[in-house]
């Protein structure tokens, strides 16, 4: 199985376990952009608290699922954005007003859309969430 977005991947694999219902859900590769984003949605209290789990074949991320995702998703391609037009991708890729949220990567580190209109930043859009 090739892996072109381990990102992507780590996505559809928690929504697809969060619609069958299970509770947890393992993740493998491991980068640091997945852990930074899954950091974001647990603090957002989208998904439970996410440990790693190293054996002898690499390491993995155990996610507790709690039942609270619709539907997220990866931004392709990684759009630039800047802070003035949150706007604009909220109404394409959120289903209302205040409603999910949109993870960006700025210089600052890994937020929210709200968070990065509050500290008035621009970045780049990873991943979407409601």
């Amino acid at each position: 199985m090739t892996l072109n977005d381990p990102l992507a991947n780590a996505m559809s694999s928690i929504l697809h376990s969060e619609k069958i219902g299970r509770t947890t859900c393992v993740i493998k590769p491991v980068s640091a952009i997945i852990k930074q984003a899954l950091g974001v949605l647990n603090e957002q209290k989208y998904i439970g608290a996410c440990t790693e789990v190293r054996d002898r074949k690499g390491s993995s991320l155990k996610v507790n699922l709690l039942g609270a995702i619709n539907k997220c998703g990866v931004v392709k391609p990684r759009f630039s954005v800047s802070k003035d037009s949150y706007e604009k991708f909220e109404q394409r890729y959120l289903p209302a007003r205040d409603m999910g949220i949109l993870v960006v990567s700025t210089n600052k580190g890994m937020m929210t859309n709200i968070e990065a209109k509050k500290k008035n930043i621009g970045g780049k859009l990873i991943a979407y969430c409601y």
